[in-house]
Order: C-alpha cells, then structure tokens, then sequence
C-alpha cells in the first residue's frame, strides 16, 4: 500500500507516460493480467488505456487488475489509468518513493 505522498509523486513521474497497454471490447481478459504482470515486473509504473468500445469504465478495471495482480492504483481519469508494483527483479532500478 502506496502513502498519499508516493501517489503525488508517482501520478507526477505518470504524467509523461504513453499508454502501454489498450483494454478493448473483451475487457478484461486472462491476456490482460498476464501482460499486466509482465509490464509491471518490467517498469514498476504503467498507464493503461480503456477503448471507448469497452463495456466496463477505467476506475472498475483499474481496481480489479489492481487486487488481481497486487498493485496500486495511482490515477484513474477519464478513460487512462496508471498502477504502480515494485519490481522483484534483483540488479533492476527501481523508483524510489519519498
């Protein structure tokens, strides 16, 4: 669980991130999470993008890939979200949260 003050600073380092990953009409999908997963072990902070065809709104998937894969929401605006989840990997530079 992420403070209020590392949200603030990582909806900061957020902001001049591009979408990597696109949630389309299946919505959310066993492809999703793993890409999810395997996104977030690579970089630690990614931003997701819901297609207007999606059936299901940014905030709901936003906040069930968090509680499936064990990340913190970040920032949900409109139809962008951004999660965050420390990397395991050893010798990887992590952010480092105030």
């Amino acid at each position: 669980m992420i403070t209020t003050k590392q949200r603030a600073f990582l909806r900061g380092l957020g902001n001049a991130l591009e979408p990597l990953m696109q949630i389309g009409k299946e919505g959310l999908t066993e492809n999703i999470l793993t890409g999810a997963r395997q996104l977030l072990e690579a970089r630690e902070l990614v931003k997701f993008k819901v297609l207007n065809n999606c059936d299901s709104d940014a905030k709901t998937l936003a906040n069930e890939i968090a509680k499936l894969i064990n990340a913190d929401v970040v920032q949900c605006i409109g139809n962008v979200f951004i999660l965050y989840k420390k990397s395991t990997k050893k010798g990887f530079k992590h952010i480092e949260l105030p």
